[in-house]
């Protein structure tokens, strides 16, 4: 085998064809073998990329130049080929969602560990420096996020009748299928850990639920997660919030590609706020995650605003002074690059793993966590009560 890492793509869909395309720059990785249902997306995904079509996807777990197994088929089949890939020795790296359900999910959590293999969720949103960027202003200037809030209005114009999206048994469902990324993502960004959800659901006349919400507990703290697939394509919008008390943010897009950020702050805040634009390359770092020209931080700010005290929460604050940061990765034209560069950054951290041992940003415990909240949103809307959550384990590395 040549060196480096070969990547054995199953599925040769829309997904497996752009994360192709998104991490051919890596040095280390090259594609070697591709399967499919369809014989002739296999065969196109294989030409573009000099590697040899797979008569089935049991037939590339053998191939020896493949080290390396990409999960892209529909979210049905994602746990059984992954638990199949880890078990004939390769690592994986598994679109969302991880599963369809929390026994499903929590089985290759116990996979991962007894064959130590590594495997990867994409989990885009931990990729993405705005999110880090976040991340890493918790204490400086952002307190303990104590609301989450996302309102999705998504498209359906190309998801016909027929379409696999909308067969539970496929797909899992809005939350499984499109909400784990939120779920991830108010994981990471909140202080506790989910305890228990409360959902609701609506269907369209004669047809399928395409409009669900959900409420997570985190402790003293609640996310809330809107999702409709029912807009044309022009009109989609996506916001998500953060409430940190004396600070909102604002960030736009399901790919993010720009945060707001609105803070009541003390000196010790001004002075970091103020100081940001020259730590943009540090605030936004992502191994694997290439910036593009319009990365930026851009601050303003109102020192001795207000009177120094205010309280909220039945606490005193002192926050005499009012800043505006504005992260930003290039605007809405750096959405498709912004994507592409979390993809190739959720491979080069599977990569990093192989090479050191450690545990991934977006693990097989994370993604185990959200098909938790996701299943346990979508029994809490069928049956109309809310629904407790326990304890994800989380596999030795």
């Amino acid at each position: 085998m040549t060196p480096g890492h070969g990547l054995g793509i199953v599925g040769a869909g829309g997904f497996a064809t752009f994360l192709a395309g998104a991490t051919a720059s890596l040095p280390d990785v090259t594609v070697r073998s591709v399967a499919d249902v369809r014989p002739e997306a296999a065969r196109r995904l294989a030409d573009a990329h000099g590697a040899r079509v797979a008569d089935s996807w049991s037939d590339l777990l053998a191939d020896p130049a493949a080290d390396i197994v990409v999960v892209a088929t529909t979210p049905d089949s994602h746990a059984s080929i992954a638990a199949a890939a880890l078990e004939a020795g390769k690592h994986v790296l598994v679109e969302k969602p991880l599963a369809l359900d929390d026994a499903e999910a929590r089985g290759l959590v116990a996979t991962v560990e007894r064959t130590g293999r590594v495997l990867v969720v994409d989990h885009v949103l931990r990729y993405n420096p705005l999110l880090r960027a976040l991340g890493r202003l918790r204490g400086p200037l952002l307190g303990p996020v104590q609301r989450f809030c996302f309102e999705n209005d998504a498209s359906d114009e190309d998801l016909g009748p027929a379409h696999w999206f909308w067969d539970e048994t496929r797909s899992g469902g809005i939350f499984v299928e499109h909400g784990v990324h939120f779920f991830d993502a108010a994981a990471a960004l909140m202080d506790h850990p989910a305890t228990s959800v409360q959902a609701v659901a609506a269907r369209r006349s004669d047809g399928p639920v395409d409009l669900v919400s959900a409420t997570v507990t985190h402790g003293d703290a609640l996310a809330t997660h809107t999702h409709s697939f029912t807009h044309a394509h022009r009109c989609e919008r996506q916001l998500m919030r953060l409430d940190c008390g004396a600070a909102e943010v604002r960030v736009e897009g399901w790919i993010p590609v720009l945060a707001v950020i609105d803070a009541w702050t003390d000196d010790s805040g001004l002075q970091v706020a103020e100081g940001l634009p020259a730590r943009s390359d540090e605030l936004f770092h992502v191994d694997g995650f290439r910036l593009g020209p319009g990365a930026a931080v851009r601050v303003s700010s109102e020192p001795h605003a207000a009177p120094a005290r205010a309280r909220g929460r039945g606490l005193t604050q002192v926050v005499p002074h009012r800043v505006r940061v504005e992260l930003t990765l290039g605007g809405h034209d750096a959405k498709p690059a912004a994507y592409a560069e979390s993809v190739r950054a959720a491979m080069t951290d599977l990569l990093a793993r192989i090479a050191d041992g450690g545990a991934p940003v977006s693990g097989p415990a994370e993604g185990a966590a959200a098909v938790a909240m996701a299943t346990a949103a979508t029994r809490s809307a069928q049956h109309g009560r809310a629904e407790s959550l326990a304890p994800t384990p989380v596999p030795a590395r």
